[in-house]
């Protein structure tokens, strides 16, 4: 692995890959090195809250300029799913103590270095974040709170974000919903349908199964490029667009790991069988198993980054696909020598490999719960 100089820091040594070939030794190095990075240097003890990153030889926290209330709520989630719901409870009620609006509703987007409010508009895709972790949060622990929290802000994402009842939310409003910022998005609307999936499985109440339904058929009317069958990031015909491998793969566990109907009714099930195709044949790189950042519609590559996020969102769509263990142990072997170290993980690569990101974000081990979970044991 080459020697790492991102965002001004640098190593004298190289960072050594682990080498891992197996599901069991992708967890084992997720509970052992990465959550201990975040119940330890990479909490802030005296706010409560994780840092947004730190770097990755002595874990030591880069200057924090906010705190974003997404990052705080994946960590939750991380906590939660881990079983640690003594750490869980800390973060839950930090989320709830620096990040809601109790004027306006909804939630401010950051908190700065002091913990207060900095970023105060109100954005989709934080919202989602909320619900997902409260939902896990509150079917590990029982908390009432939590679940009135789910419920408080599924129907302000119901009433707030939408236009006129379309099911094709907004991406962005001001602090008091009083202005649009930014129209829909395909992110946002994607983790809401994570959050959408995990409140039902939390509450079995069945106003989430209509949510998705509603929002599945907005998506399949807006977003398909048909000719893949990707889920492309803007609206089509929208200027600027693109397809992300990462994000069709994401989908397809989404669809086609819930078995939910929602995108079955939607047409949503076949389309993105197609996109994974689509993404496997021109996103991930035949030698490497690298998945790149960007295609344009004909599957030519237009931004050949590896993040990390998509290489475990391809592990994920490849154990819902139901590839041989073989095919999966592949994949693994390719990506661990690249992506994993002793001290944690590489963010970023560019398109020749060089580690573009060295830096660990909190957000992260969000990404790698979900892949590992999704991996056969």
């Amino acid at each position: 692995m080459q020697q790492a100089q991102s965002n001004g820091t640098s190593f004298n040594e190289p960072m050594q890959p682990i080498h891992a070939d197996t599901s069991a030794a992708l967890r084992e190095h997720y509970a052992n090195t990465v959550l201990p990075i975040w119940r330890g240097a990479g909490f802030d003890a005296a706010l409560k809250l994780p840092f947004e990153a730190v770097a990755p030889e002595r874990h030591a926290p880069l200057p924090p300029k906010r705190y974003r209330a997404m990052a705080c709520a994946r960590q939750l989630f991380v906590f939660s799913d881990a079983g640690d719901l003594a750490h869980a409870t800390i973060l839950f009620e930090s989320l709830r103590h620096y990040f809601q609006d109790t004027r306006n509703g909804g939630w401010f987007y950051s908190v700065d270095a002091n913990g207060a409010p900095l970023e105060r508009q109100k954005d989709l895709y934080t919202h989602a974040f909320v619900v997902f972790a409260c939902a896990h949060y509150a079917k590990r622990s029982g908390n009432a709170d939590a679940f009135a929290l789910l419920d408080e802000t599924s129907q302000l994402i119901d009433t707030r974000f939408s236009d006129n009842g379309s099911a094709l939310l907004k991406a962005a409003f001001s602090e008091d919903f009083a202005a649009q910022l930014e129209g829909p998005l395909q992110n946002p609307l994607m983790h809401l349908a994570e959050a959408w999936l995990a409140a039902r499985d939390a509450t079995g109440d069945t106003r989430f199964d209509a949510r998705l339904e509603a929002l599945a058929r907005a998506v399949a009317e807006t977003f398909v490029h048909e000719p893949s069958g990707c889920i492309a990031e803007l609206p089509m015909g929208a200027a600027g667009n693109r397809l992300e491998p990462g994000h069709q793969f994401e989908w397809y566990f989404l669809a086609l790991g819930s078995r939910h109907s929602a995108f079955v009714s939607a047409g949503l099930d076949t389309r993105l069988a197609r996109a994974f195709d689509f993404a496997q044949a021109h996103g991930v790189d035949a030698h490497t198993g690298d998945v790149v950042a960007a295609l344009d519609e004909t599957g030519r590559v237009i931004d050949a980054t590896q993040r990390i996020w998509a290489q475990t969102e391809y592990l994920r769509a490849l154990a819902t696909h139901g590839d041989a263990g073989d095919v999966i142990d592949a994949q693994i072997a390719r990506f661990s020598p690249r992506f994993l170290h002793a001290n944690g993980w590489v963010e970023c690569c560019a398109g020749d490999g060089a580690i573009s990101r060295a830096d660990m974000p909190s957000t992260t081990p969000y990404h790698l719960a979900t892949a590992y979970a999704a991996l056969p044991i």
